[in-house]
């Protein structure tokens, strides 16, 4: 399969898992109603987050703020896909993940003022409690982390491939 194929069959599948998932929610998790998977170790729970990651507030009306900056994000990320070379599956891949949380998230934003629907955990982890997420958020969660670590192998391989500049010994003074 094509790579830039292989990137919209990705965004595709996270795209529709997500809004999938979060209509589950809102059937199954309204009216305070919980579930519990895997004998408990993580609740299912109906949340509504109008802020940022991890529900950051950002004013009375954040969808405003979001959505411009979200929009600009989906056409950084396709063009981060469009542009890929063959050696460059890894930053498809991430990007492919972005952009298709980004999209299942911006349609939360765009549809009501409520904010992004949210029903994963939260999660005991002993020394804290994992926020409330969605599947949207685990993609965007991992294709970050991938395109990190294929910006940051890009820059190595650029750095080995560039002869090491030496320190100048000349010692004059400039005048």
């Amino acid at each position: 399969m094509k790579q830039k194929t292989l990137a919209a069959v990705i965004v595709s599948v996270i795209l529709a898992a997500d809004l999938l998932t979060k209509w589950w929610a809102l059937q199954a998790l309204s009216d305070g109603r919980r579930m519990e998977l895997l004998g408990g170790l993580i609740p299912l729970t109906l949340a509504f987050n109008r802020g940022a990651a991890f529900g950051l507030s950002i004013g009375d009306d954040p969808r405003w703020i979001f959505i411009p900056i979200t929009v600009g994000a989906v056409i950084f990320l396709t063009a981060l896909i469009l542009t890929s070379g063959p050696q460059q599956r890894l930053r498809s891949l991430a990007s492919a993940l972005v952009l298709g949380g980004a999209l299942g998230n911006l349609y939360d934003r765009i549809r009501w003022d409520r904010g992004v629907v949210d029903f994963i955990g939260p999660i005991d982890l002993g020394f804290m409690y994992w926020p409330i997420f969605n599947v949207a958020d685990m993609a965007i969660t991992v294709g970050a982390i991938l395109l990190a670590i294929h910006f940051w192998r890009e820059d190595m391989a650029e750095n080995e491939a560039s002869p090491a500049v030496e320190p100048s010994l000349d010692r004059s003074p400039s005048g």
